[in-house]
């Protein structure tokens, strides 16, 4: 049976006492705020975005050329947008997962996942390096199919994923129930390259990284502007300016600071809950030893995971964009849209249905239209930007940051000559259009899911086109 399309009476039970604010972000050990920029400073290179784009080309930089003058500035606090509010997935696909990259790029897909691996590692090394405490573990991620219709989809997914390569694993119902005990379980593919972070700490310890080896980390500091100053180029906020020769753009979902980026990029909202640590005798009953992440299959998807304290972090299913809402709207709560999620947890996990909930929330994702992050430069090549990861950047970050400094430092390398670097997604419609292509769209994906996941004539002319819409 499809997921129920309306919460009930007990989901909003179980958000009686609930706090709106980021499991993540409410951990008592966040570290104080950093002092604003309240001066005109000079930088080899000034990176703009507390998240995790920005903070990997921070601490990249100074890390591929120790001598140079590394700056961040933040306009809030270092991770407090999507980057702590995420599911803290670290996969290493850098193209949104094994079938879009395929899709988009077979010829170079080869190359693209070798290249995600080695990112995913560079992320290992950088956590134990640095001593990132960040709860990370790698146990893989399970791709479960919850309607008879997915087996056949997964199938093929994992045959196609061999054929390049790609270590992933059919399982049948019984093996996957083995794993994790879920009456809607069905059958699953295991990727065994994904690993689970507390995204917050994993921000913080960044920033700590980067400072401790000479960056500069400015909170509270706005970006009103980026304007050329000299040979170089002048970072505005509302109390000083970072006079840079270099900037690096990581400002995800927030208004972008270069107007082209306007057209191939959507924020949405995504809604997340969290329960209390569960029961050991819940635990039990569900099993989930292996602690796998887990996704499942029907175009409005779910997202879960274990936190450390075996918690279950839930999210996912809908997509909200409402034209104009940035990052801090009031679309960071729905409490339908939360409740509706409480019910899909208990469906899946009755065993759950009387632990509370103790934290919902939400948070803007920067969607494109090929789902996975794009590149481009401005100022004759002194600016460099990175948007569009639609939710799977937490991994991908790094290997965006990288790409971006290569980008901005002019450099010829394996990453920028692949197509994937070189080429842009196709731009949404504007508005008043691009509202109502999204409502179509959302409400195409909806039916589809619910009539065995039968595409209407709206949803197959968007992927011949190779356009999609996704959390």
């Amino acid at each position: 049976m499809p997921f129920a399309p309306s919460p009930g009476e007990h989901a909003f039970q179980a958000l009686r006492d609930v706090r709106h604010e980021p499991l993540w972000l409410a951990d008592p050990h966040r570290p104080p705020a950093r002092e604003p920029l309240a001066d005109r400073i000079h930088a080899d290179i000034a990176v703009v975005g507390g998240g995790l784009t920005g903070l990997w080309t921070a601490l990249r930089a100074k890390e591929r050329d120790p001598g140079a003058e590394v700056v961040l500035v933040e306009g809030d606090r270092v991770g407090n947008a999507a980057s702590g509010r995420n599911g803290g997935f670290v996969a290493a696909s850098i193209t949104h997962g094994v079938g879009n990259g395929i899709q988009r790029w077979p010829d170079q897909f080869g190359e693209l996942h070798r290249l995600g691996l080695e990112n995913l590692s560079g992320i290992e090394d950088t956590i134990e390096r640095y001593g990132i405490d960040c709860h990370y573990e790698r146990p893989g991620d399970l791709w479960v199919a919850t309607e008879e219709y997915q087996i056949d989809g997964l199938r093929t997914g994992v045959a196609e994923a061999h054929e390049y390569g790609v270590d992933v694993e059919f399982l049948d119902g019984d093996m996957t129930r083995k794993l994790v005990d879920s009456p809607t379980y069905l059958a699953a593919v295991r990727d065994p390259d994904v690993g689970l972070v507390d995204p917050a700490r994993l921000c913080w310890g960044l920033a700590r990284a980067a400072e401790s080896i000479g960056v500069r980390i400015f909170e509270h500091s706005p970006v009103l502007g980026v304007d050329r100053a000299g040979e170089g180029l002048a970072v505005r906020t509302y109390s000083g300016a970072v006079l840079a020769k270099h900037v690096a753009l990581a400002t995800a979902a927030h208004a972008p600071l270069l107007e082209r980026i306007r057209a191939y990029v959507v924020p949405v909202f995504d809604h997340v809950v969290a329960t209390a640590p569960l029961p050991d005798d819940v635990l039990a009953e569900l099993g989930w030893a292996s602690r796998e992440g887990i996704s499942d299959s029907g175009n409005q998807f779910h997202y879960y995971r274990l936190t450390h304290d075996n918690r279950i972090v839930w999210g996912g299913y809908d997509a909200v964009y409402k034209r104009g809402e940035r990052p801090g709207s009031d679309l960071e709560r729905d409490d339908f849209l939360t409740a509706r999620l409480v019910r899909h947890l208990h469906d899946t996990f009755p065993a759950v249905a009387d632990v509370p909930i103790e934290f919902a929330w939400a948070g803007a994702i920067d969607t494109c239209s090929r789902f996975s992050a794009f590149w481009g430069s401005a100022y004759g090549g002194r600016l460099a930007y990175c948007v569009g990861f639609t939710g799977l950047g937490v991994g991908a970050s790094r290997f965006g940051a990288d790409t971006m400094l290569d980008l901005v430092w002019g450099l010829d390398t394996e990453r920028t000559r692949l197509k994937m670097v070189r080429s842009k997604p196709l731009p949404f419609p504007p508005e008043p259009i691009r509202q109502v292509v999204i409502d179509v769209t959302r409400k195409s994906l909806a039916d589809a899911d619910a009539d065995a996941g039968k595409r209407n004539l709206w949803l197959r002319t968007l992927d011949r086109m190779g356009l999609g819409f996704d959390s």
